[in-house]
């Protein structure tokens, strides 16, 4: 690849909770999806959604999209529950930036966009055992 030649990258925005993994896969501006997929696509049982196998044969099917469309590289969003619920991403999700890097894509930057509340709702009361 030439240096005049200017790379295109995209924004892979990824869902990752304990229950599923939602990959969707825009332009820089975020307005045009390019690809999307979720766990259910690729596997036969609810439970196996959030599963990091899922999520590397979901990265797999959104790669090759990704290629198709003439995508260098992309920038990389993970958000997991958020709000009131636990904050930390699910198991897909380092399974899937590792997968999209393993596939040959770019990787750019990583950010966590978990949305996280300044004091909004109320907090679920505790469960007594």
């Amino acid at each position: 690849m030439s240096e005049s030649q200017e790379d295109t990258w995209g924004i892979a925005h990824i869902y990752s909770s304990f229950n599923n993994t939602l990959i969707t896969i825009t332009d820089q501006t975020g307005a045009e999806t390019i690809a999307k997929s979720s766990g259910g696509t690729v596997v036969k049982q609810n439970r196996d959604e959030a599963s990091p196998y899922a999520a590397m044969q979901m990265a797999e099917v959104v790669a090759e999209e990704v290629k198709a469309a003439g995508l260098d590289g992309l920038h990389i969003r993970v958000r997991g529950p958020g709000g009131n619920d636990n904050k930390s991403p699910g198991p897909g999700a380092q399974a899937t930036i590792r997968a999209l890097a393993r596939a040959g894509i770019e990787i750019g930057r990583i950010e966590d966009v978990t949305p996280i509340p300044h004091d909004g709702t109320r907090a679920p009361k505790n469960k007594r055992i």
